[in-house]
């Protein structure tokens, strides 16, 4: 995992009361400021790589994240994407268990992550109700996003999970124009470059995208 640390001024300060005020009350906010480490990722940078054990919590404080399996072959496979706010089950479960990650996660674009240590996630947990409601509604909407994913998979063709992954792209990101290569979306959906592009030929055509030189532009939605 390789971050930038950065500090906590005033402009981190407000990003964070933007993002959590309305979900955490000020001690907690005052504790995540002196306990929570701040880091600054790069679009494309790994966070937590595959077999790795974190003895952090992430929290996404801005930006997005794109969360990835890996197949015996060594494809990957998108699971869901992670946005302000919010923080990746599957990476808790792996702080709490002191289990090795079974995901890999990746930058979507420019972004800082909290990262609190383990022993102040447990504690917080006990002490305050609204981090406890925060931990356990997270698991409730990743659960979610899992089952929906495994949905796309067994009841969408290809065509649609296209369709349906440049939509979640575009939101996460807010902007119907997406910087993306036909083998970024190849690999993401574990298919071949042949396939989507293919597919997104046959999407423009439907006038739903509008096709460019290592972009697209979404038109419909």
């Amino acid at each position: 995992m390789s971050m930038k640390k950065i500090g906590w001024d005033e402009e981190n300060k407000l990003a964070l009361k933007n993002a959590f005020g309305f979900l955490f009350s000020e001690e907690l906010l005052t504790e995540i400021e002196t306990h929570g480490q701040l880091f600054a990722v790069a679009d494309g940078e790994i966070l937590m790589d595959i077999g790795d054990t974190m003895q952090y919590m992430p929290i996404l404080l801005e930006g997005a994240i794109k969360v990835l399996r890996e197949d015996e072959e060594g494809d990957e496979l998108l699971l869901y994407f992670l946005e302000s706010g919010d923080t990746c089950a599957m990476t808790m479960s792996c702080c709490m268990g002191d289990r090795k990650s079974k995901v890999r996660t990746a930058a979507e674009r420019d972004s800082k992550i909290i990262m609190v240590p383990l022993d102040k996630m447990s504690d917080w947990i006990q002490s305050y109700a609204d981090w406890r409601t925060f931990v356990f509604d997270s698991y409730s909407v990743r659960l979610s996003e899992l089952l929906e994913s495994i949905d796309s998979l067994a009841f969408l063709n290809m065509h649609d999970r296209v369709y349906k992954y440049l939509k979640n792209k575009m939101m996460v990101n807010g902007d119907a124009e997406l910087n993306v290569t036909h083998r970024e979306i190849a690999n993401d959906l574990h298919t071949s470059r042949v396939v989507i592009s293919r597919i997104l030929k046959s999407l423009e055509r439907e006038g739903r995208i509008a096709l460019h030189r290592n972009r697209l532009e979404i038109l419909e939605w």
